[in-house]
Protein backbone atom coordinates (compact mmCIF):
# COMPACT_ATOMS: atom_id res chain seq x y z
CA UNK A 1 0.00 0.00 0.00
CA UNK A 2 1.20 3.48 -0.86
CA UNK A 3 0.67 6.60 1.23
CA UNK A 4 -1.96 7.75 -1.28
CA UNK A 5 -3.85 4.46 -1.04
CA UNK A 6 -3.60 4.50 2.75
CA UNK A 7 -5.01 8.02 2.76
CA UNK A 8 -7.87 6.99 0.46
CA UNK A 9 -8.64 4.05 2.72
CA UNK A 10 -8.66 6.26 5.83
CA UNK A 11 -11.30 8.38 4.10
CA UNK A 12 -13.56 5.29 3.94
CA UNK A 13 -13.11 4.41 7.61
CA UNK A 14 -16.42 4.83 9.48
CA UNK A 15 -14.39 5.79 12.55
CA UNK A 16 -12.91 8.77 10.70
CA UNK A 17 -14.76 11.97 11.50
CA UNK A 18 -15.57 14.24 9.74
CA UNK A 19 -16.18 13.03 6.20
CA UNK A 20 -13.63 14.75 3.96
CA UNK A 21 -14.68 17.16 1.25
CA UNK A 22 -13.80 15.58 -2.09
CA UNK A 23 -11.79 18.60 -3.28
CA UNK A 24 -9.56 18.68 -0.21
CA UNK A 25 -9.13 14.90 -0.30
CA UNK A 26 -8.22 14.99 -3.99
CA UNK A 27 -5.52 17.61 -3.39
CA UNK A 28 -4.12 15.64 -0.46
CA UNK A 29 -4.10 12.45 -2.55
CA UNK A 30 -2.17 14.22 -5.31
CA UNK A 31 0.36 15.36 -2.73
CA UNK A 32 0.60 11.88 -1.25
CA UNK A 33 1.23 10.46 -4.72
CA UNK A 34 4.02 12.97 -5.21
CA UNK A 35 5.63 11.94 -1.92
CA UNK A 36 5.34 8.28 -2.94
CA UNK A 37 7.08 9.07 -6.24
CA UNK A 38 9.78 11.06 -4.47
CA UNK A 39 10.39 8.15 -2.10
CA UNK A 40 10.92 5.77 -5.04
CA UNK A 41 13.37 8.19 -6.70
CA UNK A 42 11.08 8.60 -9.71
CA UNK A 43 10.64 12.31 -8.98
CA UNK A 44 12.91 14.87 -7.35
CA UNK A 45 12.41 18.50 -6.40
CA UNK A 46 14.52 21.39 -7.64
CA UNK A 47 13.19 24.16 -5.44
CA UNK A 48 9.48 23.95 -6.14
CA UNK A 49 9.96 22.45 -9.62
CA UNK A 50 9.41 18.76 -10.28
CA UNK A 51 11.99 16.65 -12.08
CA UNK A 52 11.27 13.17 -13.39
CA UNK A 53 14.06 10.76 -12.53
CA UNK A 54 12.83 7.92 -14.71
CA UNK A 55 10.48 4.97 -14.33
CA UNK A 56 9.03 4.33 -10.89
CA UNK A 57 9.86 0.96 -9.29
CA UNK A 58 6.19 0.30 -8.66
CA UNK A 59 3.33 -1.59 -10.24
CA UNK A 60 0.69 0.72 -8.80
CA UNK A 61 -1.31 1.84 -11.86
CA UNK A 62 -2.37 5.16 -10.32
CA UNK A 63 1.22 6.08 -9.44
CA UNK A 64 2.39 5.11 -12.92
CA UNK A 65 -0.38 7.24 -14.38
CA UNK A 66 0.68 10.12 -12.16
CA UNK A 67 4.31 9.82 -13.24
CA UNK A 68 3.28 9.80 -16.91
CA UNK A 69 2.15 13.43 -16.50
CA UNK A 70 5.79 14.48 -16.22
CA UNK A 71 8.24 14.49 -19.11
CA UNK A 72 11.58 12.80 -18.34
CA UNK A 73 14.16 15.20 -16.90
CA UNK A 74 13.58 18.77 -15.82
CA UNK A 75 10.16 20.37 -16.16
CA UNK A 76 8.51 23.71 -15.53
CA UNK A 77 5.81 22.06 -13.41
CA UNK A 78 5.67 23.35 -9.86
CA UNK A 79 4.36 21.36 -6.93
CA UNK A 80 1.31 23.61 -6.80
CA UNK A 81 0.63 23.16 -10.54
CA UNK A 82 0.90 19.42 -10.06
CA UNK A 83 -1.61 19.38 -7.21
CA UNK A 84 -4.28 21.21 -9.20
CA UNK A 85 -3.72 19.24 -12.41
CA UNK A 86 -3.37 15.77 -10.91
CA UNK A 87 -5.88 16.33 -8.13
CA UNK A 88 -8.89 16.84 -10.36
CA UNK A 89 -11.49 14.18 -9.38
CA UNK A 90 -8.68 12.08 -7.88
CA UNK A 91 -10.64 11.08 -4.77
CA UNK A 92 -13.32 9.44 -6.91
CA UNK A 93 -10.69 7.59 -8.93
CA UNK A 94 -9.06 6.20 -5.81
CA UNK A 95 -12.44 5.14 -4.46
CA UNK A 96 -13.09 3.26 -7.71
CA UNK A 97 -9.65 1.62 -7.56
CA UNK A 98 -10.22 0.47 -3.97
CA UNK A 99 -13.62 -0.89 -4.93
CA UNK A 100 -12.17 -2.76 -7.92
CA UNK A 101 -9.52 -4.32 -5.67
CA UNK A 102 -12.11 -5.43 -3.11
CA UNK A 103 -10.69 -3.19 -0.37
CA UNK A 104 -13.86 -1.11 -0.23
CA UNK A 105 -17.47 -2.18 -0.74
CA UNK A 106 -19.14 -0.60 -3.73
CA UNK A 107 -21.38 2.33 -2.91
CA UNK A 108 -25.05 2.49 -3.71
CA UNK A 109 -26.33 5.73 -5.22
CA UNK A 110 -28.32 7.96 -2.90
CA UNK A 111 -31.60 9.56 -3.84
CA UNK A 112 -30.19 12.83 -2.54
CA UNK A 113 -27.21 13.68 -4.80
CA UNK A 114 -26.00 16.31 -2.30
CA UNK A 115 -25.64 13.83 0.54
CA UNK A 116 -22.01 13.18 1.43
CA UNK A 117 -21.14 9.66 2.41
CA UNK A 118 -18.27 7.25 2.31
CA UNK A 119 -18.00 3.73 0.91
CA UNK A 120 -17.71 1.04 3.56
CA UNK A 121 -14.35 -0.75 3.91
CA UNK A 122 -14.55 -4.39 2.86
CA UNK A 123 -11.04 -5.53 3.86
CA UNK A 124 -10.76 -5.16 7.64
CA UNK A 125 -7.11 -6.30 7.63
CA UNK A 126 -6.05 -3.48 5.32
CA UNK A 127 -8.08 -0.96 7.29
CA UNK A 128 -6.61 -2.06 10.63
CA UNK A 129 -3.11 -1.72 9.19
CA UNK A 130 -3.84 1.82 8.01
CA UNK A 131 -5.39 2.72 11.36
CA UNK A 132 -2.23 1.49 13.10
CA UNK A 133 -0.05 3.58 10.80
CA UNK A 134 -2.10 6.69 11.46
CA UNK A 135 -2.30 6.06 15.22
CA UNK A 136 1.48 5.63 15.37
CA UNK A 137 1.84 9.29 14.42
CA UNK A 138 3.77 8.50 11.24
CA UNK A 139 4.31 12.09 10.08
CA UNK A 140 3.72 11.74 6.33
CA UNK A 141 0.35 10.01 6.58
CA UNK A 142 -0.69 12.10 9.58
CA UNK A 143 0.18 15.31 7.75
CA UNK A 144 -1.83 14.47 4.65
CA UNK A 145 -4.77 13.19 6.69
CA UNK A 146 -4.83 16.53 8.53
CA UNK A 147 -4.58 18.48 5.28
CA UNK A 148 -7.54 16.55 3.88
CA UNK A 149 -9.59 17.32 6.99
CA UNK A 150 -9.58 13.71 8.19
CA UNK A 151 -7.87 14.46 11.51
CA UNK A 152 -7.26 17.35 13.85
CA UNK A 153 -3.49 17.42 13.51
CA UNK A 154 -1.57 20.33 11.96
CA UNK A 155 -2.16 20.41 8.21
CA UNK A 156 0.89 22.43 7.14
CA UNK A 157 3.72 20.94 9.15
CA UNK A 158 4.69 17.79 10.99
CA UNK A 159 7.76 16.91 13.01
CA UNK A 160 10.01 14.30 11.44
CA UNK A 161 9.39 15.16 7.78
CA UNK A 162 12.28 15.41 5.37
CA UNK A 163 12.54 18.67 3.39
CA UNK A 164 10.89 17.29 0.24
CA UNK A 165 7.94 15.88 2.17
CA UNK A 166 7.55 19.12 4.11
CA UNK A 167 7.57 21.15 0.88
CA UNK A 168 4.85 19.00 -0.69
CA UNK A 169 2.73 19.04 2.46
CA UNK A 170 3.03 22.84 2.72
CA UNK A 171 1.90 23.14 -0.91
CA UNK A 172 -1.09 20.90 -0.22
CA UNK A 173 -2.04 23.01 2.77
CA UNK A 174 -1.83 26.17 0.65
CA UNK A 175 -3.94 24.62 -2.12
CA UNK A 176 -6.56 23.46 0.39
CA UNK A 177 -6.69 26.98 1.83
CA UNK A 178 -7.18 28.44 -1.65
CA UNK A 179 -9.91 25.92 -2.40
CA UNK A 180 -11.75 26.79 0.81
CA UNK A 181 -11.48 30.50 0.03
CA UNK A 182 -12.84 29.98 -3.48
CA UNK A 183 -15.70 27.88 -2.13
CA UNK A 184 -16.55 30.61 0.37
CA UNK A 185 -16.41 33.29 -2.33
CA UNK A 186 -18.82 31.35 -4.53
CA UNK A 187 -21.14 30.79 -1.59
CA UNK A 188 -21.21 34.52 -0.84
CA UNK A 189 -21.86 35.36 -4.49
CA UNK A 190 -24.65 32.79 -4.69
CA UNK A 191 -26.26 34.18 -1.53
CA UNK A 192 -26.05 37.73 -2.91
CA UNK A 193 -27.64 36.60 -6.18
CA UNK A 194 -30.47 34.92 -4.28
CA UNK A 195 -31.03 38.11 -2.31
CA UNK A 196 -31.35 40.12 -5.52
CA UNK A 197 -34.03 37.73 -6.84
CA UNK A 198 -35.90 37.86 -3.54
CA UNK A 199 -35.65 41.65 -3.47
CA UNK A 200 -33.77 41.69 -0.13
Amino acid sequence: MTTARDLALIATDPQTDPVAEQGELSLALAGAELVDLIDTGAVTLDGDLLMSGGPAPTEDPLLLEALSLLEPGASDTTVEDWLWRRGRELAARYRTALEDEGLVARTRPHRNPLRRSRPAPADSTALLSVRDRLASGEPVLAGFAAAAGLSDGPADAAAGLIDEHDAVLAAVHQAVTELAAERQRRSIEAAAFDNIWRGD
